[in-house]
């Protein structure tokens, strides 16, 4: 399915439960940026089979050494940990919200994990705190991303998810333990990740599990109002500056905010 109607989440679910189709696929651009991609099958086609899309990862991408340079040119204080995995499934941990820039922008209006706006689920102010950072109206819901392999036991609904374009009913024992990512009607739109694809996302998935005991993570777009989703090093660096986030986590290094407040130092 693709073109405009397919973002529609609710619809999709209902074609793959009660339709006739063993297996529904809502390509992640699903608007007139499908478009694009039509065309590009078209032409594609006419010389061989086009391969199955890998994902919605597409654009472009930093070396570890270019965002160093870029975060030095900031004039930013940086740190590199052992494992950027871990240090943002401590701030999270501690309620802290954080800015996610690893791998390729994502193409698509869906945050899948590349450049997203992490919290903790457990907090259900964290809805109404996540939509004051990014400047849009208090009703719109945020969503929960999880390991694929751990999705079925909190949600129902077509699995795998990678795209957040199905919703899920969220288990009844699930639903007071993670308040921030249910929507009114017991549903989620979920992410699910598969480790081979994206281990650090599951790494970070895994650390956060170990120091609460919750498998999912709160994960929004990465921008702020009426703003495009970030996409390069500058753009993170700008949003991180003028949002109330507590973290960037750019590549291997993280950014802190300051003790007063402050964006940087």
């Amino acid at each position: 399915m693709a073109g405009g109607v397919a973002l529609n989440c609710v619809a999709n679910s209902k074609i793959a439960a009660r339709g006739p189709y063993r297996h529904v696929w809502v390509q992640p651009a699903a608007g007139d940026a499908g478009t694009a991609l039509g065309g590009a099958l078209h032409v594609a086609g006419q010389d061989e089979r086009p391969l199955p899309m890998p994902g919605a990862d597409l654009g472009r991408s930093w070396s570890d050494e270019e965002l160093r340079v870029w975060l030095e040119e900031a004039a930013v204080p940086f740190e590199r940990p052992d494992d950027v995995a871990e240090a943002v499934a401590e701030e999270l941990a501690r309620d802290g919200v954080v800015a996610w820039f690893q791998g390729r922008s994502e193409f698509g209006p869906r945050a899948l994990g590349h450049r997203s706006l992490l919290a903790h689920p457990g907090r259900a102010e964290n809805l109404e705190r996540l939509n004051r950072v990014k400047g849009r109206e208090e009703f719109r819901p945020v969503a929960p991303i999880v390991l694929a392999e751990r999705a079925g036991e909190l949600f129902a609904g077509p699995l795998p998810s990678p795209y957040m374009l199905f919703v899920h009913e969220v288990a009844g024992e699930w639903r007071e333990r993670i308040p921030a990512v249910v929507h009114v009607d017991g549903t989620a739109r979920i992410q699910t990740v598969e480790e081979r694809r994206e281990p650090l996302v599951a790494r970070m998935l895994r650390a956060f599990e170990r120091q609460t005991g919750l498998p999912v993570v709160v994960n929004t777009s990465l921008n702020t109002a009426g703003r495009p989703m970030v996409d390069d090093p500058r753009d993170a660096l700008e949003c991180f500056g003028s949002a109330p986030v507590d973290l960037l986590a750019i590549g291997p290094y993280v950014v802190r905010r300051g003790r007063r407040g402050e964006a940087f130092g």
